[in-house]
């Protein structure tokens, strides 16, 4: 098999093995022959005759977890007794539930938290509203919107399939920061029914993060909700990306000793993701940026451009590039690819820059593989967890928003998002910064507190917290 194996397909054997010297060692060079990795050894029984033994073993797709199962099978003194698919086993029942804050054992804890004690705080809040910042799950709940047009590489498949995506966002929310999300998932596609509920919706959360809505229509629902709701509004398609991209970039351009302002940068996808990453990046302080789509370089000349792009095209490329991504590529310092795989060869490659940075972020297949691009490229980086230099949204958006609900925020501001960066790109110091070692780890908790002090902080600059209670 080409592909690494990876725990995303990973299966639970249990077999039933002989209990003869030398069985297990032939089930695990089996495994190895068709490519699985053997990844832990559980849960075994022994009994006279035979051994029970559980099996992780990694795999590269679906089809290679069946010709693993089926070269096992083919084993003398070897029976395959059950077998689960450990992502799917992970699902059931989804990932996330409803817990209390209290707990209610008596009358006097049942008076207070409901009927009669309850009705005190509702007319409190009626009377100020902006009590429900304190005293509802407001203070620290999410919204976690998609209508599923465009969830991860898997385009539009509708608001049920995208709730996998959303329980798991949600799960990172709590995991990494405290902060409470909840999916939401809306079964329309028409912006307009998409800003009606969530508007309508609103009341109950601090906070609204849009999620896995398809270009051009992402870019309208989010300007429109941010101008109609006082509360912070984030496309994380769009936004968690940049700043992540942001925060790989100031670290990777200290590797290759090149400044913000000096360098020109192709992005290829022009879409929710790349447009954001262009935005993000005039705002550090880079000129050259040339965005490609399927037809080629944006540029003002084009006259088949949405309004997105046509912005794109208006504040981009100054010198009118046109032509395809190998054409525009030559002399390029950075790649950064957000579109789909294998657009880019080696060849191409080198007619970069002298150490060009090259961020192919495409999932699960990236535009180019890192095994083509070394020995050209001096940093790399990838959206993928079995690379080096993963750049994933969750370094960014449990942070930005725990630090929006901490410090009461009304909206989040490019200030505060820049701030972000800053702070993702912090946590890699001076003494550890290397060519696979430009963004920290995902799981490093450290991240999303340093994120949260800084987005808090960049709020109270720029003036869009909600006025201290006396």
């Amino acid at each position: 098999m080409s592909e690494t194996p990876t725990a995303a397909f990973s299966l639970r054997i249990r077999v039933r093995l002989a209990n003869q010297p030398g069985t297990l060692g032939r089930l695990a060079v089996a495994i190895g022959e068709v490519g699985g990795n053997i990844a832990a050894l559980e849960g075994f029984e022994a009994k006279q005759s035979h051994l029970d033994e559980d099996i992780i073993v990694n795999c590269s797709s679906e089809a290679h977890q069946q010709a693993v199962l089926e070269h096992i099978r083919g084993l003398e003194g070897i029976e395959v007794l059950e077998y689960d698919d450990r992502t799917f086993a992970m699902h059931q029942g989804g990932k996330i539930e409803v817990l209390p804050l209290m707990a209610v054992g008596d009358r006097d804890d049942l008076s207070m938290a409901y009927t009669p004690g309850v009705a005190r705080v509702c007319k409190a809040i009626e009377a100020d509203p902006s009590l429900a910042h304190e005293l509802t799950i407001k203070k620290n709940t999410v919204a976690i919107v998609s209508d599923g047009t465009a969830v991860l590489g898997l385009g539009n498949i509708g608001p049920q399939a995208a709730m996998p995506v959303m329980e798991g966002k949600a799960l990172l929310f709590k995991e990494f920061a405290g902060v409470d999300g909840f999916p939401i998932c809306i079964d329309t596609s028409s912006a307009d029914e998409i800003v009606e509920t969530v508007q309508r919706i609103a009341p109950t959360f601090g906070g609204i993060n849009l999620e896995d809505i398809a270009a051009p229509q992402c870019f309208e629902v989010e300007e429109r909700l941010k101008e109609l709701l006082d509360i912070p509004v984030f496309h994380d398609d769009q936004h968690g990306t940049a700043v992540v991209v942001l925060a790989a970039l100031n670290n990777a351009l200290k590797i290759v000793d090149k400044k913000m302002a000096d360098i020109s940068v192709v992005i290829a996808g022009v879409g929710a993701a790349g447009v954001a990453c262009a935005k993000i990046l005039m705002e550090a302080g880079v000129a050259q940026v040339v965005g490609v789509d399927r037809k080629g370089a944006i540029w003002a000349g084009r006259d088949d451009l949405n309004p997105a792009k046509r912005w794109f095209a208006e504040h981009t490329n100054p010198d009118k590039l046109q032509g395809t991504l190998a054409q525009v590529l030559p002399g390029a310092d950075v790649f950064i690819g957000v579109s789909g795989p294998n657009l880019i060869t080696r060849d191409e490659l080198a007619t970069m820059a002298h150490d060009p940075v090259v961020f192919a972020l495409a999932n699960p297949d990236p535009e180019i593989r890192p095994e083509q691009a070394a020995g050209i490229a001096a940093v790399i980086a990838t959206g993928r967890s079995d690379y080096p230099n993963q750049i994933n949204n969750v370094l960014c958006f449990p942070g930005i928003f725990r630090g929006a609900l901490d410090a009461g925020a009304t909206q989040i501001t490019e200030g505060m998002k820049l701030a972000a960066a800053d702070a993702i790109a912090s946590a890699v110091g001076d003494g550890e910064l290397a060519p696979d070692f430009i963004i920290p780890s995902v799981f490093d908790k450290r991240v999303a507190v340093l994120v949260a002090r800084a987005a808090a902080e960049a709020a109270v600059r720029d003036g869009v917290v909600r006025p201290a209670r006396a």
